[in-house]
């Protein structure tokens, strides 16, 4: 509770600038009180929900004196004041932007998928100079050569179309690809992959590797495919099992992995890997 308290104190008034924001865009919009609890009214109806109403004492008490409206009435008076909702959750301190920056850092020990949204407008932290006549064929300490830093679209980093992909995590306690793969890595996954490719590879660091959905959760593995019967392969090196399912019928190719980000600093495998 001492923590809370604590952190409760060091917060900034988030609550507060929000609600005076949204009394600004009212006022611009020569909208009274009245005008948005009756359009807000509509919204519950459309909904079959009065949860979306937003009543005259409960507006002028998240203007005035900073009350957080619940996301029913967040979402009314986005859509009343024309407002984009997830910029309107950054002014309360709750940006989506931050989501999958946040969520990295709870560490879970199970492999799965990560559905935060891929936003092509979102930004990056990109060196947009760099001190001239460096190498850039040597290894390198980056911020030692970086003149400036700016924000750029990760839609234009390198040409990708980041829409296309989706993202899975490979847990804290899955080694079953360790080496190639170890736990805790951040995969890039290609839905449009998603074909079993039985050969054409030269070794096993360039054999495909597939993200897959089961009903009990998602696995991280090479395939292969027989008779109808897929069997999940990890990398000899861990003394992980060999896992059959039906396919199709019991597991799900999500895509092939096509990229992926690991950390330098892994915590070691265990002996007791399942």
């Amino acid at each position: 509770m001492a923590n809370a308290a604590a952190l409760t104190a060091q917060r900034p008034d988030h609550n507060t600038d929000a609600g005076l924001r949204l009394r600004r865009v009212r006022e611009r919009l020569d909208l009274k009180f009245r005008d948005v609890e009756q359009a807000s009214q509509a919204l519950a109806e459309r909904h079959g929900n009065p949860e979306f109403v937003v009543l005259i004492s409960r507006l002028s008490e998240i203007e005035s004196r900073g009350t957080v409206p619940s996301i029913y009435r967040l979402y009314s008076l986005c859509c009343i004041y024309r407002l984009n909702m997830s910029e309107v959750l950054g002014w309360y301190g709750a940006g989506l932007e931050n989501m999958a920056a946040d969520g990295a850092m709870v560490r879970l020990g199970k492999t799965h998928a990560i559905d935060f949204p891929a936003d092509p407008s979102t930004e990056l932290m990109m060196p947009i100079s760099l001190n001239p006549g460096i190498d850039l064929n040597k290894t390198l300490f980056l911020s030692e050569v970086v003149q400036r830093w700016g924000k750029l679209p990760l839609a234009l980093v390198g040409g990708i179309d980041y829409r296309r992909f989706r993202y899975g995590f490979v847990g804290t306690q899955d080694w079953a690809m360790h080496p190639l793969v170890p736990a805790g890595s951040l995969l890039v996954i290609d839905e449009g992959k998603r074909r079993i490719q039985t050969a054409g590879w030269v070794s096993q660091a360039t054999r495909p590797i597939y993200f897959l959905e089961h009903r009990d959760g998602f696995y991280c593995r090479w395939c292969s495919l027989t008779d109808g019967l897929m069997s999940l392969i990890p990398h000899p090196a861990s003394d992980a099992p060999v896992l059959n399912f039906k396919y199709p019928g019991e597991i799900e190719i999500v895509g092939q992995v096509v990229g992926l980000a690991i950390s330098l600093d892994p915590e070691p495998p265990r002996r007791s890997r399942t």
